[in-house]
């Protein structure tokens, strides 16, 4: 019988609910849970399919599963499955694309409200029953910057002129997409950053965009600009985005991913109160697993009836 190893580091019902649901439409599969890849790495050795996102995956959990066939990415980014060491060229990768429009949206218009109202300092003042008042940023006529144009930033777009803003997107390619106002290539970012109030990250992780969100870029930036990050930790080069946090060359940041995840407790970002952390949430909501699943249970029927071309998503055949 085909085995499943899922390997989600969430609430346990949330891996439960991935289990009971394809449990129920795949009876003949049997499946595994671990909620750490430290749990998943005994595990792997009779795996034929492997269910997660990137960032939760170590390479020692592939190293350890010969019988590896096929890995589904609950995620659109698959740095952290298909760049690991021992990953076999037999093994197939799917991702889940098309679902995450409306849950980063809101999670960038939430960073961007949160800072322009300084939402972390009013929660200060409740803690200490402290009746404090000062007047809020507005996102209407300000100006947003989205580095990486895709599903997500044409669900963004739309979401930001409905605030009155100015949209300026950064892609790889020139192209036309409703709700942006000035579309511009990637390399054009340091010439316009003085012209953004807020600068949202949306960019897949690759070679090509690693650290290139670094000091020169923030010394382009406007002292009362905001940066969110709902794209990948290492966009950021994160030593020089904390320096220029701290010197005040930018007025603050909206963090969801970090280059280490989770984000290790003695990390200066945890204490700084121009910052905003949250634990990798951004796609992530109250339906997603109903969401995922759609494509899940679409390539499980297609890998168990052997037919790989047609399961939706291929990212490597």
């Amino acid at each position: 019988m085909p085995r499943l190893l899922i390997l989600l580091t969430l609430p346990g019902n949330v891996r439960d609910y991935y289990a009971a649901r394809l449990k129920r439409r795949f009876p003949q599969l049997e499946i595994d849970l671990a909620d750490h890849f430290s749990k998943a790495t005994p595990l792997a050795a009779e795996a034929d399919i492997l269910l997660t996102f990137g960032p939760m995956l170590r390479d020692e959990v592939i190293a350890n599963a010969p019988k590896l066939k096929w890995i589904q990415a609950l995620g659109t980014g698959v740095d952290g499955v298909i760049d690991q060491p021992s990953l076999g060229k037999h093994v197939t990768i799917t991702n889940i694309r098309g679902i995450h429009g409306a849950p980063v949206s809101e999670a960038a218009i939430m960073g961007m409200l949160a800072l322009s109202r300084d939402l972390p300092r009013s929660v200060r003042s409740q803690d200490q029953n402290s009746w404090t008042r000062w007047p809020p940023r507005l996102l209407n006529n300000k100006t947003v910057g989205i580095y990486g144009i895709g599903l997500i930033a044409e669900a963004l777009a739309p979401r930001c002129k409905a605030f009155g803003m100015t949209v300026f997107g950064y892609s790889s390619t020139l192209r036309a997409v409703p709700g942006i106002d000035r579309m511009l290539k990637r390399e054009d970012l340091i010439a316009t950053a003085k012209e953004l109030d807020y600068l949202v990250l949306l960019v897949p992780y690759a070679e090509d965009t690693r650290h290139s969100i670094d000091g020169k870029v923030f010394a382009a930036m406007k002292p009362g600009a905001f940066l969110i990050n709902l794209a990948r930790g290492g966009i950021v080069e994160e030593n020089s985005m904390v320096e220029a946090l701290n010197s005040g060359k930018i007025a603050g940041a909206a963090l969801d991913v970090f280059q280490t995840e989770p984000l290790p407790p003695e990390h200066p970002l945890w204490s700084m109160k121009n910052v905003i952390v949250t634990p990798h949430l951004g796609g992530f909501c109250d339906v997603y697993a109903d969401l995922a699943l759609v494509t899940v249970e679409h390539n499980m029927e297609c890998w168990l009836r052997g037919h790989i071309d047609g399961m939706r998503d291929m990212v490597r055949k």
